[in-house]
This record gives C-alpha cells, structure tokens and sequence, in this order.
C-alpha cells in the first residue's frame, strides 16, 4: 500500500521506531517533512525513538541532530547501536583494537578497556573505516586476514554496508564485518537488523510511556532493506518502508520511482510492508 502520509496509519499505533539516516536526514541535511511528520505524531500522543545504527552513543547523535537543525520536538528518545554494542565490548576482552575514525571513541566512554595496536589486541571493535571519504572495503584484505589469522572475534559497532552521505555512498563498519564474515572469522553485532538494539528500543518506549509497549502498538520506519527492514519484520513488527532511500536507485529515478519495479523489488526480497512512502511526510 501506497500512502502520501504518515498520518494515514499512525492511529493505529502509540510507538513510532524511526531510522534516522535516510529518513530524517541524509548526513548532510535534515528532512523538514520527515521531522514536521515526527513532530506532529508526538502531538497528537503518539511516542517517538529514533533507532540508528550509528556507531556512537546516544549523546553524540543528540549533538549530530542539533547541528543539522533536527527539531528537538520531532523525538523523545534515541537508541544507538554505539548503546547495545559497548555491552558486547564489555563483555569481550580487555585489550581491544579500535578499526574506524577518532570520531567515534566515545563509544568506550567509561568502559573497562585498554585500547592497544592491531598486534597486540584480544579483539577487534569496528565503528567503520578510518576514512570513509576515499577508502574502500577491498583496502582493508590484508589487514582483515592478519585478524582472521589470530581468531580474534570483530566487533562491528555499525551493521550498515553503506550509507548516503548528501548525494554520495559511503562504506560502513557493516561492510568489513560482511568481509570479516566471509573469511570465516567471528562477528558480533547487536545494532539493526539484530535483537538487541530493538529490546531497548522498545524499553526506551515503555519508560516515556509510563506503560509497557507490545510489539503490535509499535510502528518501525526504514530504508533499509537488511537493516531496517529485516529487523522489524524479524522482531515482529509492522513497518513502512522509505523508498527513497539508500535503495532507491533499484526501481528507476531516484526522484520518482516506477512504482511497479518497486512492488516487484519488495516482492523479490520477500517483504510485505504496511506501507511504503517515497519519502517520509
């Protein structure tokens, strides 16, 4: 089904679980009609987390959401995947490698642990490439199979592939754990599509609400098709899908998508949304 708001179905819910990247903002700019959308389902009673992959903790994409002009009055909660992963960091060995940009070290914020050189570590934690501007996967083999060759298990505090960054693609921690993956070494991930992230979402929910939140009170929104997507309809949730996003080259013009390669191409990945907008409004 095809809808032109979100409005149309949000009565049926008291929880919305929205994606942040690709919905409300591309990394560059916010969406003043995904956040007027947000903003209007908060009034009209309805509870909003936003769910991310992110690879920070929380109050780094609250800082994030200001700098883009995101209204504060568009969400009452954030859940990050950086949240879920530090309990798989705490739970893993002491001296860790950190695989990804100095951005992103407050993920380790007041945890128990030595970050140390490839060499000497007990386990690699991944929160992307160190610079995703000009690297790709493929410049990460070598080192990738020098990790794989000591069995330390990798840690990837971003499931996404990629991501749109404005109008351009960049690669994820999601991408070198997928590599890590495929040469037989163990990955550990808790952010989307995985359980984890969404237990806590769903908790977040419950405490603004005052009450506990089922599965069937909650709507999830995404763009992405093994994040976003495969997560809620894993964890049993309704959800609308965000054509326009990461995927929207799939099915014709960005901008205008045929809507019947789109049918087709949800048909092909077998998902059967409640919805699905170009855009979220």
């Amino acid at each position: 089904m095809f809808v032109d708001s979100l409005s149309e179905i949000s009565a049926r819910y008291t929880t919305i679980l929205c994606d942040i990247w690709g919905v409300v903002h591309n990394g560059v700019r916010p969406f003043p009609q995904a956040v007027a959308a947000l903003t209007e389902a908060r009034r009209s009673g309805l509870t909003v987390v936003l769910v991310t992959n992110a690879p920070r903790p929380r109050s780094a994409v609250e800082g994030q959401l200001a700098g883009l002009g995101v209204s504060r009055e568009s969400w009452d909660r954030i859940v990050t995947s950086g949240d879920v992963t530090r309990d798989l960091i705490q739970s893993g060995p002491r001296r860790v490698f950190h695989l990804g940009p100095d951005r992103d070290l407050e993920i380790y914020d007041e945890l128990n642990v030595e970050l140390v050189e490839e060499f000497e570590a007990n386990a690699v934690v991944c929160t992307g490439l160190f610079d995703d501007e000009t690297e790709a996967p493929e410049d990460y083999a070598g080192q990738l199979k020098r990790i794989r060759s000591r069995n330390l298990p990798f840690v990837c505090a971003n499931p996404d592939i990629v991501a749109e960054r404005g109008h351009k693609m960049v690669w994820c921690a999601g991408a070198l754990a997928r590599d890590y993956s495929q040469l037989g070494g163990r990955t550990l991930i808790a952010g989307k599509p995985f359980k984890p992230i969404y237990d806590l979402a769903m908790r977040e929910a419950a405490d603004v609400r005052g009450e506990p939140t089922t599965v069937a009170e909650a709507l999830a929104i995404g763009d992405g098709m093994l994040t976003d997507v495969k997560g809620a309809a894993d964890y049993g949730l309704d959800y609308i899908y965000i054509s326009g996003g990461i995927h929207a080259r799939e099915y014709g013009d960005g901008d205008a998508p045929d809507r019947q390669l789109l049918t087709q191409y949800l048909s092909d990945h077998g998902r059967q949304p409640v919805a699905t907008m170009h855009r979220l409004r």
